[in-house]
C-alpha cells in the first residue's frame, strides 16, 4: 500500500481538523509578533523592556545581576529543550507500538482503527515537539551570543562603543526570546495535538483552546495590563 493510498483511511474530517489546528498555530504566531502598535502583545511589550535593560546595563556596576539574569535565561531553555527530547522519545516510543492504542480503541468504540493512523496522529504531536526542541536550542545558543555581547560592552559608560554593542546584546536577546516563545507556543499545539487521538472534533476543540488561551494571555491577561502601566 502507497502512502496515498495509506492517506484514504483518514476521514475527510480529519484533514480538516489537522488544516485548522495549523492554520490557528500560524496565525496567533504571526499575530503575536505583528501586533498592532496601538495594542501590542506581551511579547512585543517585554522586547522593549529587554532593549531597555541592554540600555541600563551599561552604567550599572558590578554587572553580575545582568549576567544572573542571561544565565538563569538559558537554564530555562536548557530545560524545555531537555523536556522535549524526552517527551519526543515518549512519542516515537508510543507511535512504535501503536497496536496497543487500537486495541484500546477498539475495545471504547468496537471500531477497529487501522495501525497507519494511529502512527499518522503520533507523527503530528512528534512534528510540534520537534519544532519545540529546535526552538528552544538555537534560543540557548542566542543568548549565549547576548551574554558574550553583553561581556564585550566597554566598562567605561562614555566609550562610544558602549551603546553599539549594548544595542547589538539587545536585538540578540530579543531575537531569542522570540524563539523561546516559539517553542512554547508549539508545545501548547503538541498537547492540543494529542486530542486527535480521540477525534477529529476533539482536535478542532482542542486547538481553538490552545489558540484562545494564548491569545488571552498575549493580549487580555492581567500581567500584560500590569506592564502597560505608567
Amino acid at each position: 500500500m502507497t502512502l496515498l493510498d495509506s492517506l484514504t483511511l483518514l476521514d475527510p474530517f480529519d484533514f480538516a481538523a489537522v488544516a485548522f489546528l495549523m492554520a490557528a498555530w500560524l496565525f496567533v504566531g504571526w499575530r503575536v509578533e505583528h501586533a498592532h502598535p496601538t495594542k501590542p502583545s506581551v511579547s512585543q511589550i517585554m522586547a522593549a523592556y529587554r532593549r531597555e535593560w541592554m540600555t541600563q546595563m551599561i552604567t550599572r556596576e558590578p554587572r553580575i545581576f545582568d549576567a544572573q539574569t542571561i544565565a538563569t535565561l538559558r537554564q530555562g531553555t536548557s530545560f524545555f529543550a531537555s523536556t522535549s527530547v524526552i517527551a519526543i522519545g515518549g512519542a516515537l516510543a508510543l507511535a512504535g507500538n501503536t497496536d496497543r492504542l487500537a486495541d484500546m480503541a477498539e475495545e471504547l468504540t468496537l471500531v477497529r482503527t487501522p495501525t497507519f493512523v494511529w502512527e499518522i496522529k503520533m507523527l503530528l504531536i512528534i512534528f510540534f515537539l520537534t519544532n519545540a526542541f529546535l526552538k528552544f536550542a538555537w534560543s540557548n545558543r542566542l543568548f549565549g551570543y547576548c551574554s558574550v555581547l553583553m561581556a564585550a560592552v566597554p566598562n567605561d559608560p562614555q566609550d562610544p562603543n558602549a551603546p553599539r554593542l549594548a544595542g547589538k546584546a539587545a536585538e540578540l536577546n530579543v531575537t531569542a526570546a522570540r524563539s523561546f516563545n516559539r517553542g512554547l507556543r508549539s508545545v501548547y499545539f503538541a498537547f492540543a495535538a494529542v486530542a486527535w487521538l480521540a477525534g477529529a472534533i476533539p482536535l478542532i476543540l482542542g486547538a481553538l483552546l490552545t489558540f484562545v488561551v494564548i491569545w488571552r494571555r498575549e493580549f487580555a491577561s492581567h500581567s500584560r495590563g500590569i506592564l502597560l502601566e505608567k
